[in-house]
């Protein structure tokens, strides 16, 4: 299922050939729509869960205003979710919540994202502390309590981004 955050045209969730994987496809958002406050979901629906770790490749391809990849958690519907993103264009990995539709960071920090590059980006929640990775390497911890009750989990691009993922790993935390 794809969605919406904010204003501006549909998704465009595709599977595309990819060589650089190998299973030499990958599911990617190929809108090239400029809104800036345009966030496309792709939500995966067999779960739902409270606490997560999530992890998956991404590798940020195009892009103008913006150049991200995501990992929605705690999602009850478009509106209402926590997300970490790194961007390529602005070199840094932030940790958010969007509360009806209004996003706030909680944390980040400077950090390269090197675009047309994979790289693997993590989120582990459970209960209200946060871990974020990047690469394999752990960045930062934050707590936030805004959002406890179970969500599904997302895939998440901002506005304009090209973006390819793989080898998405979801595990359900007690």
């Amino acid at each position: 299922m794809t969605a919406r955050t904010g204003k501006g045209a549909a998704t465009e969730w595709k599977v595309v050939e990819d060589p650089s994987v190998p299973a030499g496809r990958v599911l990617a958002q190929t809108s090239t729509d400029r809104t800036d406050y345009r966030f496309p979901l792709a939500i995966y629906q067999p779960l739902t869960a409270p606490n997560v770790a999530v992890s998956v490749r991404f590798k940020a391809v195009a892009g103008e205003i913006d150049r991200a990849a995501g990992i929605a958690v705690r999602l009850t519907d478009p509106n209402n979710y926590y997300v970490v993103r790194a961007n390529a264009l602005e070199d840094n990995i932030n940790l958010y919540r969007v509360i009806q539709g209004n996003r706030s960071l909680i944390h980040g920090m400077r950090h390269k994202v090197p675009s047309n590059d994979w790289h693997t980006l993590g989120l582990r929640l459970m209960g209200d502390r946060f871990t974020v990775s990047f690469d394999g390497a752990e960045l930062f911890t934050a707590t936030d309590r805004s959002l406890t009750g179970s969500g599904k989990v997302a895939l998440w691009t901002k506005a304009d981004s090209v973006t390819r993922f793989d080898a998405m790993t979801v595990q359900v935390l007690p």
